[in-house]
Formats: structure tokens, sequence, C-alpha cells
């Protein structure tokens, strides 16, 4: 008894052959430690991202604050965002000195914080008038 043709072409196309998957498993082998270093490097930077981003938010709100209570005084002060947190901030007040504008002062406030056993920081200035002062 002969089968029929098509049962026998069918039946030498079913599955892989084993230089098939030898060649499959080769291609995955190189291309999947690139691909977990590459997650890697992108959970590591994202979380560097959202770092300097809450450090900005407070540097933001640390200058607010400073802004909200009028001319500062020169002098220098620090403190950390609440207890136990991991960001400190301090605030430098300087005298500007000028022939052409009086009773200008330059206010930097500065944010540190410890990413992977490192110390990051991210700095903002800024002028302030003494609006008390006649014009």
């Amino acid at each position: 008894m002969q089968l029929p043709i098509k049962y026998a072409m069918r039946k030498e196309k079913d599955g892989f052959t084993l230089v098939e998957i030898l060649v499959t498993l080769t291609i995955l082998a190189a291309a999947l430690p690139a691909l977990l270093q590459a997650f890697t490097t992108a959970t590591r930077n994202q979380a560097l991202s959202d770092n300097s981003t809450t450090a900005l938010y407070l540097l933001k709100f640390r200058m607010a604050e400073i802004e909200m209570e009028g001319y500062p005084d020169v002098g220098q002060e620090s403190g950390e965002f609440g207890e136990n947190t991991r960001y400190l901030w301090r605030s430098v007040v300087e005298d500007i000195e000028s022939e052409e504008v009086e009773n200008i002062r330059q206010v930097t406030v500065t944010v540190r914080w410890q990413h992977k056993n490192r110390e990051r920081s991210m700095s903002m200035s800024t002028f302030m008038a003494d609006r008390q002062m006649e014009q």
C-alpha cells in the first residue's frame, strides 16, 4: 500500500530540525544579556530621575518659603525636609555690592541627597530686592 503524496510531503515538514533549534538558541543566548543590561540601566536611570524630580520640587518649595518671608537676612541656614528624610537643604543669602542698585541680595538654595552611595545635589539662585525701600 502506497501513501498519498500529500501525506508524505506533510510528514517531512513537521517540527523543527536540530540545526534550526541550535541556531535559535545561539541567537537568544547572544541577545539576552544585552537586553537584560538595557533593562537594568533603564531601571537605574529611572530611579535617579525620580530622585532628581523630587529634589527639584523640594528646591522650588524651599525657595518659595524664603520668598514668602520677605527680604531675607544675610547668612546661612540648613535643615532637612521632615524627619528621617534623605533630602537636606542649605540656603545662603549674600548682599550684592553694586553702585547701580541697592538693597539686592542673592539667595542660593541647594538640595542634597544620597543615591547609590553617592551624594547628589541641585542648586538654584535668585536675586531679591527690599520691597519696603522707597524707589
